[in-house]
């Protein structure tokens, strides 16, 4: 940051009266509390965690110094208000994926097309979004999951929601909008998966795995597929590998 830029000495000690500030309102709100999810307590929660993180980058960019505090992440989801016996609840669930081989991909989707008579029509395999509609509308997504390199996917984040409601939704009333008006309130529980929380571990472990050039000494056990990539099964051998991939 250039000397322009940085935050005057006292910007960085209003910051610091800030935090005493927010500090003493969370204390009387917890002392005033009326139950174990009192809404103000969360408020002042809130405010207490943004005054903190506003004096910490203040005080880093003027004296390059940072304080003890750990700040909470903005996935922190507010207290629970649904129903505390629910009659019906939703499952929403998020999973993201690169196209890591397109051509592994593709090659997995004309297996599909070869042993499905109800395929759509021929040539859809031949391009990575008709690919993707075949091998999806063939699997299902927990499978995809669980065997993306094979189908030359790469995961990214995902993440799974389990939301409470008072009662189950009509048919087809929520086909056009499915992930609209979540309620965080109604989150009974979520599991996230990201790389970024293995990035603690990342360091160290390389060296462990790398063989003499530097790289991984793993086995290559995608050869047999990478073998079948260009060669074309006839019908029966595609049918029976599908069904033993099954």
């Amino acid at each position: 940051m250039s000397d322009a830029a940085q935050p005057t000495a006292a910007e960085v000690r209003a910051a610091a009266e800030a935090v005493k500030t927010a500090l003493d309102r969370h204390l009387a709100a917890v002392e005033r509390r009326s139950g174990e999810e009192d809404p103000a307590v969360y408020d002042a929660f809130n405010e207490l965690a943004a005054a903190a993180e506003a004096y910490d980058e203040l005080l880093y960019d003027r004296y390059d110094e940072v304080t003890p505090f750990e700040i909470p992440g903005e996935d922190t989801l507010p207290p629970y208000t649904g129903p505390e016996e629910p009659s019906a609840l939703s499952v929403l669930i998020r999973r993201d994926y690169a196209v890591a081989e397109p051509q592994r991909l593709m090659a997995q989707a004309r297996r599909v097309e070869a042993a499905d008579e109800d395929a759509p029509g021929a040539g859809a395999s031949g391009t990575v979004h008709g690919a993707l509609g075949l091998l999806f509308g063939e699997f299902e997504p927990d499978e995809i999951a669980s065997r993306h390199k094979e189908f030359g996917l790469e995961e990214g984040d995902s993440t799974l929601w389990v939301t409470a409601a008072d009662e189950s939704a009509e048919p087809g009333e929520w086909l056009e909008a499915p992930f609209e008006q979540v309620d965080p309130e109604r989150v009974v529980c979520r599991f996230d998966v990201s790389a970024v929380f293995d990035e603690e571990f990342d360091d160290g472990d390389d060296d462990e795995d790398e063989g003499e050039d530097g790289e991984a000494d793993l086995p290559d056990l995608d050869e047999d597929l990478d073998t079948d990539l260009d060669t074309d099964l006839d019908e029966d051998g595609e049918s029976a590998r599908l069904e033993a991939d099954r």
